[in-house]
């Protein structure tokens, strides 16, 4: 029988209307729930990385430093020098800022203008603000000894420095350990600041040194960071000036300030030729500290401790080989970084590598980490994701394989039959209502084949055990 045209025509026009009325709900491509859900704790993962990496990153050391170095023709000036020589050699200029001494040097590093400072210890800021300004300086460590002289004009030597009391004394310069350290003393022994009966001259270094080979005045107190040893061989020549010794009070001294160390000064230290001084003095020093700001990059300070190593390790006049620097804690709190650095030395990349390349790898060492995070979640978010959309399809096998024992159960009852397939057609409008993505929805077929396969065993009547169906490897 022959079709006709305009009939097929009419049959494809009235098709069209009909699917045009049609609502097809859209498949996405993308779970964009689960892949929501999935990301969601690497994106928090990659976070605390980032937050704990900015926190720990260390920033690249500077080019250059300011250090307080004390005053021209001190010998913290001439260590200074050295320190300056040797982070030359690291590629960081070192910036010699003169100063009067340690008092003023600790003012200038509290005050932030410059990043590290040698101060004598026992210099404080407590008197005069409190902790205000200085709560962010450590210690580097102790680098050297320090000592006071105190030289004077008399007929004979005098035992107590009471007995300055009513002279003209040359005490150092405002701004200088010396000064403060004088200030200390005498006042121990009864000569105040405002003494009336007492002359304290702001005089220091060479002036002090003519005023008292002049006569002007009767004694002043002498320390390397105002003054050099030089000043001291100058006086011990000059006629009528004599070198005082703490003596039987030395042990009184330490006690009462801890931050003196009581030692002897052998007799001829200072020219043998001429045996000077004549006999054994004892002596107090206080010591010095290396001083900076607690955000100093780590590797600086790797390599102002090694630089302290270099320069204040030899034996001298005043110490022993080897026993500056050292970790003794005065006045203010260690560096942990050069705690660290005391106790195991330098780190393994900066121990072989250059300075800047060590600098550079420790950086990047606080970053692996977040890249191993970052990277394990992008490898393993795929399978997370994929676990999650093909679980919803998954957990519909374990209800199918029940109904499929069911089937297969003897002498099933009308009732029972269509309560099977109601359970049956439960699951597949479940599974065709579930919202699976495209690249998963070969998943959601093969469920629908298994499915089927039940259906056709139930209306097929299999009751025997040996008849079982697979629907796992369907």
């Amino acid at each position: 029988m022959a079709t006709n045209p305009n009939d097929e025509s009419a049959s494809r026009a009235a098709a069209r209307r009909v699917f045009s009325t049609l609502k097809l709900r859209p498949v996405s491509l993308v779970s964009w729930r689960d892949a929501v859900v999935t990301l969601a704790p690497f994106v928090v993962l990659a976070l605390i990385a980032v937050v704990l990496m900015l926190h720990f990153l260390k920033p690249a050391p500077p080019k250059h430093l300011r250090l307080a170095a004390g005053a021209d023709g001190s010998s913290f000036q001439t260590v200074a020098q050295r320190y300056k020589a040797i982070l030359a050699r690291n590629g960081i200029t070192l910036d010699l800022v003169p100063t009067e001494g340690s008092a003023e040097n600790l003012g200038l590093l509290a005050q932030h203008k410059v990043d590290i400072a040698l101060v004598q210890a026992g210099v404080t800021l407590k008197d005069e603000a409190g902790k205000d300004g200085i709560d962010d300086v450590v210690s580097l460590g102790t680098v050297q000894r320090q000592p006071l002289l105190i030289f004077y004009r008399a007929a004979k030597p005098i035992a107590k420095l009471s007995e300055l009391q009513g002279r003209k004394l040359a005490i150092g310069a405002q701004g200088s350990g010396t000064r403060v350290l004088a200030l200390a003393l005498l006042a121990a022994n009864g000569i105040a600041e405002n003494d009336r009966k007492t002359d304290l001259s702001e005089l220091d270094g060479d002036e002090a040194v003519s005023a008292l080979e002049s006569g002007k005045i009767d004694a002043m107190f002498l320390s390397g960071d105002n003054a050099s040893l030089l000043a001291a061989r100058q006086l011990l020549h000059a006629d009528g000036v004599r070198l005082y010794d703490f003596g039987a009070q030395g042990d009184a001294y330490e006690r009462r300030f801890r931050y003196l160390n009581r030692f002897d000064l052998p007799e001829g230290a200072f020219d043998l030729g001429e045996n000077l001084p004549g006999s054994k003095i004892t002596m107090m020093a206080p010591t010095v500290e290396l001083l900076a700001h607690e955000d100093l990059n780590p590797g600086v300070t790797d390599l102002l401790v090694e630089a302290a190593q270099e320069v204040h390790s030899r034996a001298s006049l005043m110490q022993n080989p080897g026993e500056f620097p050292h970790p003794l804690e005065q006045d203010y709190p260690m560096s942990d970084e050069a705690t660290r650095y005391y106790a195991s030395g330098k780190t393994f990349v900066y121990r072989y590598l250059p300075f800047w390349l060590a600098s550079l790898i420790s950086r990047v060492a606080v970053i692996v980490p977040v890249l191993v995070v970052v990277f394990s979640g992008l490898q393993f978010a795929p399978k997370l994701y994929g676990w999650r959309v093909n679980r919803r399809i998954y957990k519909y096998y374990a209800e199918l394989m029940s109904l499929e024992r069911a089937v297969l159960e003897p002498n099933l009852s009308p009732a029972q039959i269509a309560e099977l397939h109601v359970r049956l057609d439960n699951i597949e409008k479940a599974v065709v209502g579930t919202s699976i993505p495209c690249a998963y929805a070969d998943q959601a077929f093969v469920l629908r084949d298994h499915i089927h396969l039940v259906r056709d065993s139930l209306e097929a009547g299999y009751t025997t055990p040996g008849e079982r169906l697979s629907v796992a490897h369907s």
